[in-house]
């Protein structure tokens, strides 16, 4: 029997946590989000103009920074599924902005390396992020600098045992 439009099914919600808010850094949380929004927001405004995402600016990216890696080593990077890789993947062969070529000695290696089209893209994309942490980092000491890179490595390392995963698909 079919219900009304009003009647839907209760989505049984997963049992969370007790968590002592006042323990939560939400100062740095907040301060992470609006960072993250800004730093994405120039490359995020080029990509719309060719109908691309960041899922192309990630790839774009790491084939430019790392020329013949293949496409298992940006699997592992990107930390997505082979399904959401092909697609993009095969768009930006498809563009010119990617090339595929098969591995010297595994015929079925694939390996990949930005076109010229392709690296140039990267640099547009990249260009307006390297400004903004010029911007950031004004004024900053070695020693400050270094702090920056140390906070950012400890922000990708794996989280310790009993907290919480993180999916890295978007």
């Amino acid at each position: 029997m079919r219900q009304s439009a009003g009647k839907t099914a209760r989505k049984e919600l997963p049992q969370m946590p007790v968590v002592d808010d006042t323990t939560i850094d939400f100062d740095t949380i907040e301060r992470l989000f609006f960072a993250y929004r800004d730093f994405v927001s120039d490359p995020d405004a080029i990509l719309a103009k060719i109908g691309y995402g960041r899922a192309h600016h990630r790839v774009v990216y790491f084939v430019s920074r790392r020329p013949g890696m293949t496409v298992a080593d940006l699997l592992g990077i990107l930390q997505i599924t082979k399904q959401s890789l092909a697609r993009v993947l095969k768009e930006l062969i498809d563009s010119g902005y990617i090339r595929q070529i098969a591995g010297p000695a595994d015929r079925r290696q694939r390996r990949l390396y930005s076109t010229l089209a392709g690296r140039e893209l990267a640099l547009a994309l990249s260009q307006p992020q390297s400004l903004r942490i010029s911007r950031a980092l004004e004024g900053f000491t070695p020693e400050m600098r270094e702090a920056v890179k140390r906070f950012l490595e400890g922000m990708t390392q794996t989280p310790a045992a009993g907290e919480p995963q993180t999916s890295g698909d978007e």
